[in-house]
């Protein structure tokens, strides 16, 4: 019998989590129906016979890491338009009052922020690396700003 090459399933663990969380109400809902409230005092109650599931659990750090592979393969930005857009008028106010803005010089504006961001991110995170860390701390980020000659410190 020849073996023929079995196509790959993605198991969606989102869809799971709301689906033991159906699950549950069902379930509950089922046991309520089945033992109905004791309507004199001398009834008891007993315990359903149906185990209720908990909802999945993950591991520590398999969401994180599948929200970077998400955002690695994405091109949206990560910082909200509207925030980013109060953030500018907040901070050209000090400068000049009444400055108005045109949408696409903040879509720039933030475009550039972010690309600046993710690379000093990135920079952090070499550091840390290099400290044979995982977490970047604050020092991280500074060593990475000295590195590359900018001048403000945190």
């Amino acid at each position: 019998m020849a073996r023929i090459k079995q196509a790959v399933r993605k198991y969606d663990h989102e869809a799971s989590y709301k689906l033991s969380a159906k699950l549950k109400a069902f379930q509950t809902a089922q046991a309520a129906a089945k033992n109905p409230e004791p309507s004199s005092a001398g009834e008891k109650s007993r315990p359903s016979q149906s185990p209720i599931l908990k909802p999945y659990r993950f591991r520590p750090g398999a969401v994180e890491l599948r929200k970077i592979r998400r955002y690695k393969k994405s091109t949206e930005l990560v910082i909200r338009k509207l925030p980013f857009q109060r953030l500018v008028s907040e901070i050209t106010r000090s400068f000049k009052a009444g400055f108005r803005c045109q949408s696409a010089a903040l879509a720039a504006l933030q475009e550039a922020a972010e690309a600046y961001l993710v690379g000093l991110f990135g920079d952090t995170n070499l550091c840390a690396i290099h400290a044979k860390r995982v977490t970047i701390q604050p020092k991280d980020m500074i060593l990475a700003l000295r590195i590359r000659g900018e001048r403000r410190i945190l």
